[in-house]
């Protein structure tokens, strides 16, 4: 007979990070939002309006995969993974949050367990509220292809025609990586990301 603990579904929590509201729709800084929302496509699940977040949820082999959009924006996005991990009993480590990174070119994926936030102001505010920087996340390169002074414009502004394809190629690996993560652990995303150069 199973124990009553070996009967509780070990979940993983997918924060994708960006900005709610139209106007941020299809920018480079709300690439986690679209990746979400291709795993939420892929798996036929839909988005529910709930606090801090708007959430959906699917199961994957019998792990339950939660994935969360922020409405906080991104400034405080902290706020909401905070919530979240503490209303549905995820450890840190089975989380993975997903942003944009212009450090990391368009062609390049990264994922790591910890890190600081290079600037980033959605991972600043997880580190603050969370207290510490050991937390996985997924760097979605985007480039810098963006002239002195322009980083905002280029951050906030809308992907070119000429890079569609490739985005898209991208988020694709990186569906495959979250299922990577949650069936196979860190290591083996990590492995099925950061030494891949998508064309």
């Amino acid at each position: 007979m199973k124990s009553k603990n070996s009967l509780v579904m070990t979940k993983y929590l997918i924060i994708g990070l960006g900005n709610i509201g139209e106007e941020y729709a299809n920018t480079r800084h709300n690439i986690g939002f679209d990746v979400v929302d291709a795993l939420s496509q892929k798996y036929k699940v839909t988005w529910q309006n709930e606090k801090y977040s708007f959430a959906t949820a699917f199961t994957l082999k019998g792990k339950k995969i939660i994935l969360i959009k922020p409405t906080t924006y991104m400034n405080l996005s902290g706020k909401a993974v905070h919530y979240w991990l503490a209303k549905e009993n995820i450890p840190i480590e089975n989380s993975l949050t997903i942003l944009d990174d212009i450090a990391l070119p368009l062609n390049k994926l990264r994922i790591r367990g910890s890190g600081s936030d290079a600037g980033h102001n959605g991972l600043k505010d997880i580190a603050y509220r969370l207290q510490t920087i050991d937390y996985p996340r997924l760097r979605f390169g985007i480039g810098s292809n963006y002239a002195k002074g322009f980083q905002i414009q280029f951050v906030l502004g809308k992907w070119q025609t000429d890079e569609i394809a490739l985005m898209q190629k991208k988020i694709e690996l990186a569906c495959t990586c979250i299922e990577k993560f949650v069936l196979e652990g860190l290591n083996a995303s990590m492995n099925g990301a950061n030494n891949v150069i998508v064309e």
